[in-house]
């Protein structure tokens, strides 16, 4: 088997993860594909000092973009707003996990 230079986790700020799973709770009640697992996950985020591994993070991301699309002409733009806001800062940091870290050393 090969490592992967790459976190397999990150460790999210506990608003992040509470407005996420209050989300992916309405992805789940409109039965967007994928969002159970990150929903379970963000739900027991808590008891793991808020560490998930990135890929459910990313695959949150995805759900909530998805429920954004699919509610955009039938909730406030507010709501919109928000839903779309926590799903780019699930992106970003997963983005931030992937970059490789910087060294002192020149190439």
């Amino acid at each position: 088997m090969t490592s992967s230079p790459f976190q397999r986790t990150l460790t999210l700020p506990a608003s992040l993860c509470e407005n996420a799973a209050q989300h992916l709770e309405q992805a789940a009640g409109r039965t967007v594909d994928g969002a159970g697992v990150p929903l379970k996950a963000f739900r027991a985020a808590a008891e793991n000092d808020y560490t998930l591994p990135v890929a459910v993070v990313e695959q949150a991301a995805g759900c909530l973009l998805v429920l954004a699309t699919e509610t955009a002409q039938t909730v406030r733009p507010s709501v919109l707003r928000t839903t779309i806001g926590v799903a780019l800062r699930l992106r970003d940091a997963v983005e931030a996990v992937h970059q490789p870290a910087l060294t002192t050393r020149f190439w």
